[in-house]
């Protein structure tokens, strides 16, 4: 993978939490703690994403017209099936 060199601009109380995360051995220098902080937001954007696809999903397949009483069994049996109950 080709790597891009980036220059930021922190304040100085950025700079220095960086620093404290690498004195305390959570890292090892600036840039792996940036790496880091892009991973976590793609990985917040990609569950994001899913949700909100889930959710629209949900709103286009119309309404149910099973009870909640059917509803809650059909995800009991699948529980079961799968081995989560």
């Amino acid at each position: 993978m080709s790597t891009i060199r980036k220059t930021i601009t922190l304040t100085e109380k950025q700079d220095k939490w960086i620093k404290s995360r690498i004195t305390m051995g959570e890292f090892t220098n600036d840039s792996e703690y940036i790496r880091d902080l892009v991973r976590r937001d793609q990985a917040k954007n990609a569950k994001f994403s899913a949700l909100k696809a889930a959710i629209t999903d949900g709103m286009d397949s119309g309404v149910s017209t099973k009870s909640v009483l059917d509803i809650m069994k059909e995800v009991e049996e699948g529980m079961r099936a799968d081995g989560r109950l």
